[in-house]
């Protein structure tokens, strides 16, 4: 049977939340998005997603503070027959709030590390990260406390377009050392250039299906 590739076709707004109350119904399977402020997680989505305006992209860091909540629908062929999934995407806060006092941040953490431990339908995280700059000791702690929750990772390197080829992939072998990461579970990306779209939709889809 002819099997043709994942594509995301619709995306849609649907609840904001710091508890799980607050978390839309019914429950599906999930996906969530975590890295540091500023790092490009909302601009990152509008590209995975070609919903242009979908996440609100800010300059100021550290404006998301709440869990937002996404519902994407991927479709695929096999052969004739269209095959499609509904699942939910989840932008969790950045951290390194360097605009937010110190109890937010803590009541932050403590509802973010809730949905990470507590969710039973979260099959991956991606782990956005600066690719222009060498890990930060926040990027270090988030990473290993995702492996403390026993969640499967993949590290995103953002802003891919800013460095030459060369640089890029210099980067990716310093973050690849760094977490003890192969290639399956490090992937670069441009938001300007969409490029790797196409490829993170198809990892995506592997924990999804």
């Amino acid at each position: 049977m002819n099997l043709k590739q994942w594509d995301l076709i619709t995306a849609k707004y649907l609840a904001s939340a710091v508890n799980s109350a607050q978390y839309p119904v019914p429950p599906m399977e999930e996906i969530a998005f975590i890295g540091r402020s500023n790092v490009g997680k909302s601009s990152l989505i509008n590209s995975l997603t070609r919903c242009r305006g979908l996440a609100r992209v800010s300059g100021s860091p550290g404006k998301t503070q709440t869990l937002n909540f996404y519902e994407l629908c991927a479709k695929r062929m096999l052969g004739e027959v269209e095959d499609r999934r509904i699942f939910h995407l989840v932008d969790l806060p950045g951290y390194g709030f360097a605009r937010t006092a110190k109890d937010n941040r803590e009541q932050w953490s403590a509802f973010i590390g809730k949905y990470l431990e507590n969710s039973e339908n979260l099959k991956m995280v991606c782990q956005l990260i600066d690719i222009r700059h060498k890990p930060m000791d926040s990027d270090i702690a988030c990473y290993h406390w995702l492996m403390d929750c026993q969640r499967p990772t993949m590290v995103v390197l953002t802003k891919a377009d800013k460095l030459s080829k060369g640089a890029g992939l210099a980067q990716k072998e310093v973050f690849k050392r760094e977490f003890g990461l192969d290639d399956s579970r490090i992937i670069t990306y441009s938001s300007t250039a969409h490029t790797m779209r196409n490829e993170l939709i198809t990892r995506v889809m592997d924990y999804i299906d």
